[in-house]
């Protein structure tokens, strides 16, 4: 049996705080998990694939406990869950499929031209109009595609998702814990389509210390989306979508750069 003292935690460390960063942010503001941890990991010298592998299998159990810390804090509508859960699930599914047999790169820049739109509408909104719960028109659609661009982009569900449903007027708390509570069965499903191809190989220790500090930040996110005000959680994912679709566009262009070739 492995003791704690033969844990490597001068290792796992930095994945570790990057993990908690990552699942607090996501948490709160119901996006960023997977942008900003697969950002600061290949900034720490992490191969973009081995990145992209550690994130999907972290973020597979960190949403499942993001998910049980809102409905802790009765953060998740259940009628909005069912709408998004099914749709979701199918396009994730679907996703796999076409990356599978093609890739395609414009979607990107068009998903981050998107994003880019919501955000600095969002922005706009935020502090000129109260948002209260209103019935939802554009819900499965919506999980649907937010369910396809995380599996074929390598994420999306979070600020498509997320963002969407805050720009048709959802109450934000409410829109952040429904969606954080769905990520994790479209997460687990994207990765088990995927399993085939990542294996045991996924279990870095990039995986396990994003998995521990995803875990430990998680009830903490939860927590402090029911603290921020209304007006202020609009504003703060606006303007992380746009960081969000900035910062893709140009990955795109310029491509990421380690800083740490360490790890």
């Amino acid at each position: 049996m492995m003791g704690l003292e033969t844990i490597p935690w001068a290792d796992l460390a930095p994945f570790i705080a990057v993990g908690f960063f990552a699942q607090l942010v996501d948490g709160t503001l119901g996006l960023g998990f997977g942008v900003l941890s697969n950002t600061l990991l290949i900034a720490l010298g992490v191969p973009p694939p081995a990145a992209s592998a550690a994130v999907r299998t972290s973020e597979s159990f960190a949403s499942g406990f993001s998910g049980l810390a809102h409905i802790a804090q009765r953060n998740v509508d259940w009628r909005l869950f069912a709408r998004l859960a099914v749709p979701g699930v199918a396009g994730g599914v679907i996703g796999v499929w076409i990356f599978a047999l093609v890739h395609q790169p414009v979607l990107r820049p068009v998903m981050f031209a998107y994003l880019a739109a919501v955000g600095t509408y969002l922005l706009w909104r935020g502090p000129r109009r109260p948002h209260t719960y209103r019935r939802l028109r554009l819900v499965g659609p919506v999980g649907l595609i937010g369910g396809f661009l995380d599996a074929s982009g390598g994420g999306g569900w979070g600020p498509v998702v997320t963002g969407h449903l805050l720009a048709q007027g959802a109450t934000p708390r409410v829109a952040i814990g429904t969606a954080n509570a769905v990520e994790f069965f479209v997460t687990v499903t994207v990765l088990a389509a995927f399993i085939r191809t990542l294996g045991f190989e996924a279990f870095t220790i990039a995986a396990a210390g994003l998995l521990i500090g995803g875990v430990a930040a998680a009830p903490l996110g939860a927590l402090l989306v029911r603290q921020v005000p209304p007006r202020l959680l609009v504003m703060l994912v606006g303007g992380l979508l746009i960081v969000t679709a900035l910062y893709g566009l140009l990955a795109l262009v310029f491509g990421p750069i380690p800083a740490f070739p360490r790890y």
